[in-house]
C-alpha cells in the first residue's frame, strides 16, 4: 500500500531549456531537458511506468524504441511504448510520428546513412492539449518549443537514427530491426467519458486520462494498480499533501482523498491494469460517498458493461 508525493529528478540535455516555470522554481546551472517523477523513498520498488516532463529548445533525435519481445531478447525486462500530452507549444512547434509513406528497409537504411531521413518522417504541428500515442516500433521525434508530459513504460531502450549533428552514437542496425517502415496514425483522439473525465488513450501497457475536478469538490481515488496523478492546473489537498501545478502523487493498492481547491484542479492520470471504472468516486464534504449515479452511455462505449452497470470512473451527485 502506498500514497506518496513524488520527488523530482532534473536531467540536463543539449536540447533543454533554462526557464522551467511554472513547472519548477529551481534555478539550474545547465539547460534541463527532462524532469522525472520518482517514488520518494530510497530503496522503494521501481514503478513500471515513468512519468516525466520534457522541455525542448532544439529538436530531439529521430529515434525508435523496441517492443517487449525485442527488449527481452536483449536481456531487458520490457520495451518502451509511450504517450505525450502537449502542455505548451510555440506557434510553429511540431512533432514527427511515423514516415510520410511506406519505405522498404533498404530505402530507409539509405536515408539514415545520408541523413535524408529528417525529411522523410511525418512532421505535424501541435498545440496545447494535443495527445500523441507512440507505440514501440514507431519512428518519432519531438521538435523545439514544446513542454510535454510523457508517460511511458520504464525503459531506456532508445535507438537513434538521426541526431542533428550532435555527434552522439546512432543505432542503425537495432533501429532497423524494430522500426515500422510506414506512416502512423496522428493525432490520438481523446474520448469524453463524462463532464470530469477524458480518456486520452488506452493501451495494454497503460491507460492515460485527463480529469477536471470542480472547485471545492471532494473525491476518493482508489488505485488497485500503480497510478500516477500529475497536476497541470489548479491545486488540491491529496491525503496529507498539498499539491499544485507540477506536483505528482503515486498511489498503489491504496486510496487517497482529494479535496479540489476553490479554483478546481486539472490533472493527468496514468495507471496500469486496464481501464479502472472505480478509480474515482465523489464524496460529500464530510467524506462520505455520495449516491451513485449511473449515466446512460451509447452501445460500445469504453465503459459499457454487458452485465449489471458498474460505477463510472467519476461519480457525480444528483
Amino acid at each position: 500500500m502506498a500514497v506518496e508525493l513524488a520527488r523530482t529528478h532534473a536531467l540536463p540535455k543539449p536540447w533543454g531549456v533554462d526557464e522551467l516555470r511554472p513547472w519548477s522554481d529551481r534555478d539550474y546551472s545547465e539547460a534541463i531537458g527532462e524532469i522525472w517523477y520518482e517514488r520518494p523513498a530510497v530503496g522503494a520498488a521501481a514503478s513500471s511506468l515513468l512519468l516525466k516532463l520534457l522541455f525542448t529548445s532544439e529538436p530531439l533525435s529521430i529515434q525508435v524504441h523496441p517492443d517487449d519481445a525485442f527488449a527481452n531478447s536483449m536481456g531487458l525486462s520490457n520495451g518502451k511504448t509511450e504517450a505525450w500530452y502537449v502542455l505548451s507549444a510555440t506557434p510553429e512547434a511540431k512533432v514527427a510520428l511515423g514516415l510520410k509513406r511506406r519505405f522498404t528497409p533498404e530505402q530507409l537504411r539509405s536515408a539514415v546513412q545520408d541523413g535524408s531521413i529528417e525529411n522523410l518522417v511525418a512532421w505535424h504541428k501541435v498545440s496545447p492539449g494535443d495527445v500523441i500515442f507512440v507505440p514501440a516500433g514507431t519512428i518519432h521525434a519531438i521538435g523545439d518549443g514544446l513542454v510535454i508530459a510523457e508517460i511511458q513504460q520504464r525503459s531506456d531502450a532508445t535507438f537513434r537514427l538521426f541526431d542533428h549533428g550532435r555527434q552522439r552514437e546512432l543505432h542503425l542496425d537495432s533501429a532497423m530491426a524494430v522500426a515500422k517502415f510506414e506512416p502512423s496514425d496522428f493525432p490520438t483522439r481523446p474520448t469524453r467519458l463524462s463532464a470530469e473525465r477524458t480518456l486520452l488513450h488506452s493501451s495494454p501497457h497503460f491507460a492515460f486520462e485527463k480529469i477536471d475536478l470542480q472547485p471545492d469538490s471532494v473525491w476518493s481515488l482508489k488505485a488497485d494498480e500503480e497510478t500516477w496523478l500529475l497536476v497541470i492546473e489548479g491545486s488540491a489537498r491529496a491525503g496529507s499533501f498539498d499539491i499544485a501545478i507540477s506536483d505528482a502523487v503515486f498511489v498503489q493498492s491504496d486510496r487517497v482523498e482529494i479535496h479540489a481547491s476553490a479554483g478546481g484542479m486539472v490533472g493527468l492520470v496514468a495507471y496500469t491494469g486496464g481501464q479502472a471504472p472505480r478509480l474515482l468516486s465523489r464524496l460529500n464534504r464530510s467524506g462520505a460517498m455520495v449516491e451513485r449515479l449511473w449515466e446512460s452511455r451509447p452501445k460500445n462505449h469504453p465503459l459499457e458493461q454487458t452485465a449489471t452497470p458498474t460505477i463510472g470512473l467519476l461519480e457525480r451527485s444528483k
